[in-house]
């Protein structure tokens, strides 16, 4: 699963559009207070975690984009 699949498998399951970020597929307007996010770090890794606050708290970091998918829509579904 890629982000724009997680995106709609997260759509389908009903999950509410401001409980998460998907970074450059799903980015609610306004910014919700906390959420959590699926984004690219910059060594090229995924991150999975939440934002609370104004602060990212990452729960985890994959190798690639697939099992980044599966985390969030475990933490969410």
């Amino acid at each position: 699963m890629d982000r724009r699949g997680l995106r709609s498998a997260l759509s389908a399951a009903g999950v509410p559009d401001g409980y998460y970020r998907i970074e450059g597929v799903h980015e609610p307007t306004p910014t919700p207070p906390d959420f959590l996010f699926l984004r690219r770090a910059p060594d090229g890794t995924w991150e999975t975690g939440a934002y609370e606050r104004g602060v990212y708290d990452v729960f985890a970091r994959h190798s690639d984009e697939a099992a980044a998918c599966r985390h969030l829509r475990h933490l969410l579904v």
